[in-house]
């Protein structure tokens, strides 16, 4: 009867041996499938403030009328992103001489034509689960897109 009871009683150590492994690892696998989650989000937060950045300066790009025209490249890139909470945009217009020289753009250029760029920043918060101020991870995202008028 020993001979028996002894492979039985092996079985529910090796059961007993796995659960208290499991209880041991799972905090752990929690833990990082939070980092990933959050990272996740913040990829995403990213991805989302850069393609707003680019449609407000698509916006402002197409046409010299659209460039003085900040509020509609800001609107354009708020309405980009509908699903990110708390996102704002600033736009901005700037010129420079063809060779690349700084100019007002209500001023004229020597020689050559005056082009004419439009820029948009744009910030969303970043939003995680676990506060990660040890680690300098930011609090927000910032993008940036910068166009040529046509």
């Amino acid at each position: 009867m020993t001979m028996a009871a002894s492979p039985l009683r092996a079985r529910y150590r090796m059961k007993g041996t796995a659960t208290i492994e499991f209880a041991v690892m799972a905090p752990l696998i929690l833990l990082v499938l939070a980092a990933v989650l959050d990272f996740s989000i913040l990829l995403r937060t990213a991805t989302c403030a850069a393609n707003a950045a680019r449609v407000g300066s698509e916006y402002g790009s197409r046409k010299s009328s659209a460039a003085t025209d900040y509020s509609g490249m800001q609107t354009a890139a708020v309405n980009s992103a509908p699903g990110v909470a708390g996102l704002t945009a600033s736009a901005t217009r700037s010129c420079q001489c063809s060779g690349g020289g700084s100019v007002s753009c209500t001023g004229t250029c020597g020689a050559g034509s005056m082009q004419v760029y439009v820029q948009v920043t744009v910030q969303a918060p970043a939003h995680t689960i676990f506060d990660y101020s040890a680690l300098s991870v930011p609090s927000g995202v910032t993008a940036q897109a910068s166009m040529r008028v046509q």
